[in-house]
């Protein structure tokens, strides 16, 4: 079962300012995870919240500032590292000092000397655990028809891009499609043969965008919508139109559309640039280009509506 879950090889990282602590816990996990080594708290934080975090952290308490208290809460504070589980391993020994880094949000507690075979142990049980609870969460934000992320990974990605492009200050594309006549679709063809619309469609999109860091999701029905971060909006309605020609050259029949003989799409387009209205938020973004799809839909379907630029 544990192989199943583990998609690649999980990552313990080491913090402990003494090296030969961190030499001997490497010697003891490294056949079986990735390692990473911090010999301070302040780097401890960079590498937590940086490309790679670990999925597990074994923590020592004793440190120069920050020492590991103070790195177990800021790890807890912050939304990017809450979900990463810490282990404490120390020399302090005390209930209260159990009792206070479990407090903290530490999973566990293991005290120096450590015992190898119970500390390899609960380092396993702790990183399984992890690891079926980002399946869990891996599924949730998943489509299950079109295998797209969900209306809550979307969501969740928005507000992320959305500070990101504060921060950098670029702006922030976001695209919204709604298959035409979709329910007079279902009607004529049946639901079976509307779901395989959908995948279709979804497939098709899902491959338009050439970068890592575009998303394509289910927005829940019919609709669509796409995040293009650092896309201007020249770029986002380029690529909006792409989504629509994309979806004609399927040339799925659909004998009921009033716009066209085959299934189209209608598309929103807006583009934002955070930095230069901080009383704005993400939801600001997606009211746009939803406004925009509703203007497309009575302009006649089937064709790319930009909104007013900010």
């Amino acid at each position: 079962m544990r192989d199943e879950l583990i998609a690649h090889e999980a990552t313990v990282l080491l913090v402990d300012d003494e090296p030969t602590n961190i030499q001997a816990l490497a010697h003891l996990l490294r056949g079986d995870y990735h390692i990473q080594v911090a010999t301070g708290g302040a780097k401890a934080l960079e590498i937590a919240t940086g490309d790679t975090p670990p999925d597990l952290i074994l923590l020592d308490i004793v440190m120069p500032e920050p020492d590991g208290y103070e790195v177990c809460r800021q790890l807890k504070a912050d939304p990017r590292t809450q979900d990463i589980p810490v282990i404490f391993v120390t020399g302090r020994n005390t209930t209260e000092d159990e009792e206070r880094g479990l407090d903290l949000g530490a999973v566990d507690y293991i005290t120096k000397p450590f015992t190898p075979t119970i500390t390899r142990t609960r380092v396993r049980n702790h990183i399984d655990l992890k690891l079926k609870t980002d399946a869990l969460e891996r599924l949730s934000l998943r489509d299950g028809l079109t295998g797209l992320p969900n209306r809550r990974a979307l969501d969740q990605r928005l507000t992320e891009e959305w500070h990101r492009a504060q921060r950098d200050g670029t702006p922030l594309s976001l695209v919204m499609m709604d298959i035409d006549h979709f329910k007079a679709y279902n009607d004529d063809y049946g639901h079976g043969a509307g779901d395989g619309c959908l995948r279709r469609v979804a497939r098709a999109i899902a491959a338009v965008p050439t970068r890592k860091a575009d998303r394509v999701a289910r927005y829940g029905g019919e609709e669509f919508i796409a995040l293009l971060p650092g896309t201007d909006a020249p770029g986002a309605r380029a690529v909006a139109e792409r989504f629509r020609a994309t979806t004609a050259e399927l040339g799925l029949s659909h004998a009921r559309s009033l716009t066209s003989a085959t299934v189209t799409l209608s598309v929103g387009v807006a583009t934002r640039a955070p930095a230069s209205d901080r009383a704005a938020d993400p939801g600001s973004l997606r009211d746009a280009a939803d406004a925009a799809l509703y203007a497309a839909k009575e302009g006649g379907r089937n064709r790319v509506v930009e909104a007013d630029p900010i």
